[in-house]
């Protein structure tokens, strides 16, 4: 189809050029040749009557016009993909439709493992993708990347829709064989031994605990930093550290693991968990459906603090 005799197809390349600015890529998002991605962005250039990417140093740089097209592409492609998808009513039995969502592993463990089960007995034709949280996840769900994130109330887009999930306390958790710990932990031993906590990405951005405590409270001593929440609890074992971590996270890992859970001494405010989409989704068939699903789910999950 051509408006103005560019070919809109040419738009989605333009598209993935401009996010990507590298012709390699853009061919991979494309699943098109290095030399059949250099062919577009060749008639793109001529159409445009500019280079829109222009090679600094071994990086490709967007040209002044490229730098103003780049959002409004992508909001028409937004729109596009908004009126295609309302062309047919939404069936979760029978629809084949992927959904992206970035989530933490916590949440996926205590969340989505209840929302697979359901998806999976009942929804087996729909993909449901899972993707960790990164520092680009704000980017890919304004882009339309992903369809939701799943992050913590005050880590939210306060200019894009969202709404309540779940909230969650924390504990204190160590090894079994902890012989520094008693049955109970005052605010002393809490500062003095040696603590594991998870940081994430390449900037290393703390997880809500260590975030509240840098900001409203003193500075503990830490010893280990892991990349997720899963293996905070693993690595307690045969040692005399301690972790404060998501108390629905802890109760599960204690199950099969030597662990001790123990009240905080120190007061961390509730963790709110919510789930955030684009506007362009708004009213969407499909996310009206997985969002209630997930929100139902969400309701009845065993977490201290739940509303259920």
């Amino acid at each position: 189809m051509r408006f103005q005799r560019l070919d809109l197809n040419l738009l989605v390349a333009l598209d993935a050029l401009l996010s990507e600015r590298s012709i390699t890529r853009a061919a991979e998002r494309l699943h098109m040749s290095q030399s059949a991605t250099s062919g577009i962005l060749g008639r793109l250039r001529t159409y445009f009557g500019d280079e829109l990417l222009v090679q600094v140093g071994r990086r490709m740089e967007p040209t002044l016009l490229a730098q103003r097209m780049q959002e409004p592409v992508r909001e028409l492609l937004l729109q596009l993909q908004r009126v295609l998808e309302l062309k047919t009513d939404f069936d979760p039995i029978t629809s084949t439709r992927t959904f992206r969502i970035a989530a933490s592993d916590y949440v996926v463990s205590v969340l989505f493992a209840e929302v697979m089960k359901r998806k999976v007995s009942e929804f087996p034709n729909m993909t449901i993708e899972l993707i960790p949280l990164n520092e680009d996840t704000r980017v890919q769900l304004r882009r339309g990347e992903i369809d939701f994130m799943v992050i913590p109330d005050n880590f939210c887009e306060s200019d894009l829709p969202s709404s309540p999930l779940f909230e969650e306390s924390h504990v204190c958790v160590v090894w079994e064989g902890n012989t520094l710990v008693g049955d109970t932990l005052n605010f002393e031993q809490y500062m003095r031994l040696g603590h594991i906590t998870p940081r994430f990405g390449r900037a290393r951005q703390p997880s809500f605990e260590e975030w509240f405590l840098k900001q409203f409270g003193p500075t503990r001593r830490i010893e280990v930093v892991t990349s997720d929440f899963a293996s905070v609890a693993q690595l307690l074992i045969g040692t005399q550290l301690l972790a404060t971590m998501h108390t629905q996270l802890a109760r599960r890992n204690a199950r099969y693991l030597p662990l001790r859970l123990l009240p905080l001494p120190i007061e961390i405010p509730m963790l709110r968990e919510c789930l955030q989409w684009h506007a362009f989704q708004e009213s969407d068939p499909g996310h009206l459906w997985l969002r209630a699903l997930i929100t139902t789910i969400a309701s009845t999950l065993d977490t201290p603090g739940s509303t259920h």
